[in-house]
C-alpha cells in the first residue's frame, strides 16, 4: 500500500523539536502521512539518544545554525512552504531568534503552528525555568504520588523514567494540530496552538487529583483504609512489599505460576469477569457453598445491601479477598503462566503474564500486528520500533514501513516542501471564533476510561456528545459513577438496553443522527453489534467509527481479541516489572489511567484524521488506537532493539532516585524532596551556586555523595531558587493535593487556560451533591479556535428522555420504551451510592 492512500498525505510539516515530545508530535503528523523536514543544530540533536532514530523516521533532517542570521533565513523559508510548524523550546526562545509565529501567521493566516513548551507562557513564576521531563514531574506531583503502593512501603517521592508529561502532551498538541487542521478545510485559516508539559500532565492525571467532597468510604481499597489508619495512630508507613500486595482485590492482583513467573488477573468490577474467572479456575461453586454472594443490584446504598459484600464489586471485605486470594494462589501454582494466558484468552477473561520490555518488542503478537516494526536505520541498522499509535483501517498498511532518518541539505529539504502543491484553503467565511468542532455530533457508546475520555476531551471543542450505557450496568459504581465524575463531563446521558428490539431501534437512530461513533471493543464484539464496515455503511455511510481496544494494532495478531484494561498493558510490556524492579515484585505503575488517558486522546487525533481525510477526499474513515500502541510512545526512551544494543537499565525499582548523580531526588533540609536535572555540559553553571562551586572538580563516582551532603543543609525551597537563578534544572518534589489546593477557584465558566500551568475548578453545586474539584480542560491553548468549558457531569441517565426526543420519540413510546426496560433513565437513587 502507497504513503499517497494516508489520511495527512500532502500535508507539509517543519520541525524545530528536540528531545521527546517536539519531535514525537512530528512523527506522529509523519506516520500518518505528512512531509516532515526536522531542523536539529549542525552539532547534532540536543538528546544523544537512540530514541531519536524512532522519533525522527519518515522525516528529512536538515542541519541550521538558528543563532546566525543565515541559519534563521534558511527556517523562515522552509516555514513559508509549512501548513504545520511544530517547536517545543521554552516560551519565546524561537521569538527572540527572530522566528515570530504571530507575525508568520499575520502573512499567512492559514499556517498552524505547534509549541509545546515545559510550562505555560502565561505561568509567571515558571515560564523561565528549565523545564526538562523530570522537572514536569516533580513540580506536578507525579513522583510524590505515584501510588498507594509507594506511600504504605514509606518511599516517597519515588522516581520514574517513564515519560509521563511528553508523552500526555505530544498526543494533545498532536491532536490539537490535526483538529486545526480539519477546521482549516472548512474555514480557511489556521491557527496558533501550546500544549505546555505541565498542563498535559495535569489532564493526563486526571482521575488521581479529582477531589470529591464526603467520598462514601464503600470506594475506599484496603490500602487506602490501611493508609488511613497508619496516620490516624501515628505509625509509620513501613509496609514491605509482600504485606502490601495482600492488600489488594484477590481478581485484581499478580499470582505466581507453575514457572515462576507472576501472572496478572484483572476480573474486578465487572458483572461477569468475576464470577466467570471463579468458574474458569473452579473454585467458584464452592465459595458459594461457603457464603458467597453476589448482590443482585450494588447501586444501592450498602446499608440495604443483603450481606456485607458481593463478588463483583471492589474492595471486597478482609475475610473474603483473603479466603479468595489464598485459593487462587494454589490454583496458579499448577500451570505455567503461558498457560494460563491461553486458558484466560480461550473463556475471554482479561489475564496477563508479566513481560520484561525487552520480552514484549520481540513478543509475536507485538510483531504480528505491527505493535513493534522494523526500520533499516542508517546508524543502528535494522531496528525494532514501536509501531504507529493511531492508524485508519483502511490505509494503515501502509504505516507499517516507514522510511529511516535521513540527513539532506537545505536545498533538499526545501525541494521536497515545494514538491507538495500548496492546499488552497477554503474561502473564510464571516465569524469563525468558534470550537474546531462546532456542529459536530458524537456518539460515546464506550466505557471504563479511554473511549469515554476520548469524547468528553472533544467536547471542549464545540463537539457534541450522546453517551449511551447499557440499561442495566455492566461495572460497579467504581468504575462507571466515581470514574464517569471526569469523562462524563459535557455530555449528555442516555441509557439503553441496545440488545432488546425497542433499545436497538434507539441505537440505530442514533446512529443514523450523528458524525462520529466511538466504542472501545474488539473486532469481534464490534461485529456482533453491527458496527464492522459493512454494518455501519448501512446505517450510516458518512459515519466516522473510532476503535479502540488493548491489543489491537494495524495486523490482527493472536491476542487481537482479547480484553484487558491499562494495567494489563503495564504488566504485558514490562511496565510493572522496570517499576517493580524484578520479576517476583510486579508493580502497578500507580497513576489512574497511566495509559488509558493517552489512548483517549489517540482516539481523538484518530477522529481528527478521519475528519480531515473526510473534508479533503469525501471518505469516511474507521480510526484505530489501542493502549499497547501508546505503550511504546510511552516507553519510547527504551522501547527499541538493534545488534549491538546495550542492555536493558533503564532505572528501575522502587529505590531508583533517577539516571545519573545529575538527574536525581536528593533530600534536601527537613528530608523534602527535590529534583535535580542537569546535563554535563551544565557543569560550569554550578560554579555559580552557593554551595555547590566545586561540583565541577568532584570525581563523577563521587558526585552523588557529595550532592547528597550538600542539598541537605538547605531547604528544597532555598536550593530551587539558587538552581533556577543558575539556569540549572530543578524542582521541588510537590504533592499533587498541594498542586491542587494552591491552584483552585470557584467554578466560573471558563476553560482556565488563562491560569497558567496549573488550574483547577470546583463544582459546588454538582449535580451528585457534593462539591467536586477537577482539573480544568485548558492544556490545548489557542489562538483562533475557542476552547469551552466542560459542564459537570450529568447522573447516569439523566438525558435519556431528551436524547429520545432528539431522535423523534413521542412521550407515548418513550414511556414505552422505559415499561419494557428498553431504556432507563436512572441506575440508581442517589448520584453516588452510598
Amino acid at each position: 500500500m502507497r504513503r499517497s492512500t494516508l489520511p495527512l498525505h500532502g500535508v507539509r510539516v517543519v520541525d524545530f523539536g528536540q528531545y521527546i515530545a517536539g519531535p514525537a508530535v512530528a512523527m506522529i503528523l509523519a506516520d500518518l502521512g505528512a512531509t516532515v523536514v526536522h531542523i536539529d543544530p549542525p552539532s547534532g540533536p540536543l538528546w544523544d539518544s537512540p530514541a531519536n532514530a524512532t522519533l525522527n523516521r519518515n522525516k528529512l533532517i536538515v542541519p541550521i545554525d538558528l543563532k546566525t542570521e543565515e541559519g534563521v533565513s534558511q527556517a523562515q523559508v522552509l516555514i513559508g512552504k509549512a501548513d504545520i510548524v511544530v517547536e517545543n523550546f521554552r516560551p519565546g526562545v524561537l521569538s527572540r531568534l527572530g522566528i515570530q509565529f504571530r507575525a508568520l501567521r499575520k502573512t499567512r493566516p492559514e499556517l498552524i503552528t505547534v509549541s509545546v513548551p515545559g510550562f505555560a507562557s502565561n505561568d509567571q513564576l515558571r515560564r523561565e525555568w528549565r523545564a526538562f521531563e523530570t522537572v514536569i514531574a516533580a513540580s506536578s506531583g507525579v513522583f510524590t504520588n505515584m501510588g498507594v503502593n509507594r506511600v504504605l512501603m514509606g518511599i516517597n517521592p519515588s522516581f520514574s523514567p517513564l515519560p509521563l508529561a511528553s508523552t500526555y502532551a505530544t498526543m494533545l498538541a498532536v491532536s490539537a494540530a490535526v483538529l486545526a487542521l480539519q477546521a482549516r478545510e472548512r474555514r480557511g485559516i489556521g491557527d496558533q496552538i501550546e500544549v505546555p508539559l505541565a498542563c498535559a500532565i495535569m489532564e493526563g492525571l486526571a482521575y488521581n487529583s479529582i477531589r470529591i467532597e464526603d467520598y462514601p468510604l464503600r470506594y475506599r481499597s484496603r490500602r487506602g483504609r490501611e493508609i488511613d489508619r497508619r496516620r490516624h495512630a501515628g505509625l509509620p508507613m513501613d509496609l514491605s512489599y509482600e504485606s502490601s500486595q495482600e492488600l489488594l482485590d484477590p481478581l485484581y492482583r499478580n499470582y505466581k505460576c507453575k514457572d515462576g513467573r507472576m501472572f496478572y488477573v484483572t476480573c474486578m468490577s465487572h458483572k461477569h469477569h468475576a464470577k466467570r474467572c471463579l468458574q474458569v479456575l473452579e473454585l467458584y461453586d464452592e465459595l458459594v457453598a461457603e457464603g458467597l454472594t453476589d448482590e443482585n443490584d450494588a447501586y444501592r446504598p450498602v446499608r440495604e445491601w443483603t450481606s456485607d459484600h458481593s463478588i463483583c464489586v471492589c474492595p471486597l471485605p478482609e475475610y473474603w479477598a483473603n479466603k479468595i486470594a489464598t485459593r487462587m494462589k494454589a490454583v496458579f501454582l499448577t500451570r505455567t503462566a503461558k498457560e494460563w494466558e491461553r486458558i484466560f484468552a480461550k473463556s475471554h477473561l482479561p489475564g496477563a503474564a508479566q513481560r520484561w520490555l525487552q520480552e514484549w518488542i520481540s513478543d509475536d503478537h507485538a510483531k504480528q500486528a505491527g505493535l513493534m516494526i522494523e526500520v533499516d536505520d542508517p546508524v543502528y541498522g535494522r531496528m525494532i520500533q514501536p509501531g504507529p499509535v493511531v492508524w485508519l483501517e483502511e490505509s494503515g498498511k501502509a504505516m507499517l514501513r516507514p522510511a529511516p532518518r535521513e540527513w539532506v541539505g537545505f536545498d533538499q529539504a526545501v525541494a521536497a516542501l515545494s514538491a507538495i502543491p500548496a492546499r488552497r484553503p477554503a474561502a473564510r467565511p464571516a465569524g469563525t471564533s468558534g470550537g474546531w468542532l462546532d456542529g459536530l455530533r458524537i456518539l460515546d457508546m464506550s466505557n471504563v476510561i479511554a473511549g469515554p475520555h476520548s469524547a468528553s476531551y472533544l467536547a471542549r471543542f464545540g463537539a457534541e456528545v450522546i453517551k449511551i450505557d447499557p440499561a442495566t450496568p455492566l461495572y460497579d459504581c467504581s468504575n462507571t459513577i466515581v470514574v464517569g465524575m471526569t469523562h462524563m463531563r459535557g455530555k449528555r446521558s442516555a441509557l439503553v438496553d441496545i440488545g432488546s428490539p425497542g433499545g436497538r431501534d434507539v441505537f440505530e437512530r442514533l446512529v443514523k443522527s450523528v458524525d462520529v461513533v466511538i466504542w472501545n471493543a474488539t473486532d469481534r464484539q464490534v461485529k456482533r453489534k453491527g458496527l464492522d464496515q459493512d454494518g455501519l455503511k448501512a446505517l450510516n455511510p458518512d459515519a466516522i467509527f473510532c476503535q479502540l481496544d488493548c491489543f489491537g494494532g494495524i495486523r490482527r495478531g493472536p491476542r487481537s481479541d482479547c480484553l484487558g484494561y491499562d494495567n494489563l498493558v503495564q504488566a504485558t510490556t514490562g511496565i510493572m516489572l522496570r517499576f517493580g524492579g524484578s520479576a517476583d515484585r510486579p508493580e502497578d505503575h500507580a497513576l489512574d489511567g497511566t495509559i488509558d488517558v493517552m489512548s483517549g486522546f489517540g482516539a481523538a487525533l484518530g477522529i481528527a484524521a478521519a475528519l480531515y481525510q473526510t473534508a479533503r477526499t469525501g471518505r469516511a474513515g474507521r480510526a484505530r488506537t489501542s493502549l499497547s500502541a501508546l505503550s511504546g510512545l510511552l516507553q519510547v526512551p527504551f522501547c527499541y532493539d538493534y545488534k549491538g544494543r546495550g542492555p536493558f537499565d533503564e532505572p528501575a525499582g522502587p529505590y531508583a532516585k533517577g539516571y545519573d548523580a545529575l538527574v536525581r531526588i536528593y533530600a534536601a533540609a527537613s528530608s523534602r524532596g527535590l529534583m535535580l536535572s542537569a546535563q554535563e555540559r551544565d557543569l560550569p553553571r554550578f560554579a555559580r551556586v552557593e554551595g555547590l562551586e566545586g561540583l565541577a572538580d568532584v570525581p563523577k563516582e563521587d558526585r552523588a555523595s557529595f550532592l547528597t551532603k550538600a542539598l541537605g543543609a538547605a531547604s528544597a525551597e532555598e536550593w530551587s531558587s539558587r538552581f533556577n537563578a543558575a539556569d540549572i534544572g530543578a524542582a521541588i518534589c510537590e504533592d499533587i493535593e498541594i498542586v491542587r489546593s494552591a491552584n483552585c477557584r470557584p467554578a466560573d465558566g471558563t476553560s482556565g487556560t488563562e491560569h497558567g500551568s496549573y488550574s483547577f475548578s470546583t463544582f459546588h453545586d454538582h449535580p451528585s451533591g457534593r462539591a467536586v474539584t477537577q482539573v480544568d480542560p485548558y492544556a490545548v491553548r489557542s489562538v483562533v479556535g475557542k476552547v469551552y468549558a466542560l459542564s459537570a457531569a450529568e447522573k447516569y441517565g439523566a438525558s435519556t428522555r431528551d436524547v429520545l426526543r432528539l431522535l423523534k420519540y413521542a412521550e407515548g413510546e418513550i414511556d414505552a420504551l422505559l415499561a419494557a426496560g428498553a431504556v432507563s433513565e436512572s441506575w440508581s437513587r442517589e448520584y453516588l451510592p452510598s
